[in-house]
């Protein structure tokens, strides 16, 4: 995942665990695409101090995931739901057989694995 994206996503995810400032900041780079000197002009502050409350923010937002791993399980769980839609997909091409009910009973493993 491309840094910027994911830096988006972690604060999606941990954004609120961060001071308003640091949200808002990190907000304003990575999602509304404003730059250093638009986002120093409209807090009336520093390009500097918005580069230093971006990169704390930023390092914030990696120990957050480092150790909550929300991000990572949400893909995970991302994942696990596309293999049952591709399941299911197969399912409604298929004629109602053994066959087919093994694939439903593979779905419902599918499915309690994503209540974990």
């Amino acid at each position: 995942m491309e840094k910027n994206v994911k830096i988006s996503v972690l604060n999606e995810f941990y954004g609120k665990l961060l001071t308003n400032k640091q949200y808002e900041i990190i907000e304003d780079y990575y999602n509304r695409d404003l730059s250093l000197s638009e986002i120093a002009e409209n807090n009336k502050i520093t390009r500097q101090a918005v580069r230093d409350i971006l990169k704390k923010g930023e390092k914030k937002l990696f120990e957050y995931e480092g150790k909550l791993h929300l991000m990572k399980k949400a893909e995970r769980k991302e994942k696990q739901i596309q293999k049952v839609i591709e399941e299911l997909d197969k399912i409604s091409n298929m004629n109602f057989d053994q066959e087919k009910i093994e694939k439903i009973k593979n779905i419902r493993k599918e499915l309690q694995n994503l209540e974990v």
